[in-house]
């Protein structure tokens, strides 16, 4: 098994991210530290350690939980600011993390894993995994507004994937609508709108891919359908 899948599958990190720790120098495997992103190990016979620490070896049993993340919390498993966490509305003795973020003043659909695997699935471009949005934004948007949203603004230098934008409401203080990305650069929505001088003032993930929030409370969780899994792991 290559090591970073390992690591991911052990719940280390993502599978992107446990690349990450392998080219930093922070794995060894039998006493050698290892750089090489390629490295086979073991699971049965090998000693892998991160930071030092033993890595268990990969269960068979992974956790699947869909988050109605509120907001005022970080979408992170520890905060140096000392912010609640998503962490601290799950009840698991499961090392699990997010996968993908939302930030602090958004809220809305969060899939929570020890699966590595199916967090790099769902968080790889390449693999354009839709993710739909609520948006209460600033003003009236205009015929222009939307044609750019759709078909693509520079934000960070580099200008964005077509999005599906449909305007489901004007009210007095702006326009309501949904927008659909499958990319997930940071802060992705709101820079987009900031690029056509629209301000965001209320942003709320409500699916991704084919699964939805439903009828999920706020800061309320839920364990993933056997179904839902399945889906997810189609990508």
């Amino acid at each position: 098994m290559r090591i970073s899948k390992y690591l991911a599958h052990a719940g280390i990190a993502s599978r992107r991210k446990c690349e990450e720790y392998i080219r930093e120098g922070r794995i060894s495997v039998n006493g050698a530290v290892i750089d090489d992103l390629g490295h086979d190990v073991d699971p049965g016979n090998d000693s892998v350690l991160f930071d030092g620490r033993p890595v268990a070896p990969p269960s068979d049993t992974h956790v699947y939980i869909m988050f109605n993340k509120p907001l005022g919390c970080v979408s992170t498993s520890s905060d140096d600011k000392g912010r609640k966490t998503v962490l601290d509305y799950i009840d698991t003795e499961k090392r699990i993390y997010p996968v993908g973020r939302l930030d602090f003043n958004s809220e809305g659909l969060l899939i929570l894993t020890d699966d590595g695997d199916l967090a790099y699935r769902l968080t790889h471009p390449s693999h354009e995994v839709k993710k739909r949005y609520f948006v209460k934004c600033s003003g009236r948007l205009t015929d222009e507004d939307l044609n750019r949203l759709r078909h693509g603004v520079v934000i960070d230098g580099r200008k964005t994937a077509p999005a599906e934008v449909r305007v489901t409401s004007e009210i007095p203080s702006g326009t309501e609508l949904t927008v659909s990305i499958h990319e997930g650069r940071n802060r992705q929505i709101r820079k987009m709108f900031e690029a056509i001088g629209r301000d965001v003032v209320f942003l709320k993930r409500i699916s991704i891919g084919k699964i939805s929030l439903g009828d999920l409370k706020s800061g309320k969780y839920r364990h993933l359908s056997p179904e839902e899994i399945r889906y997810l792991k189609s990508f």
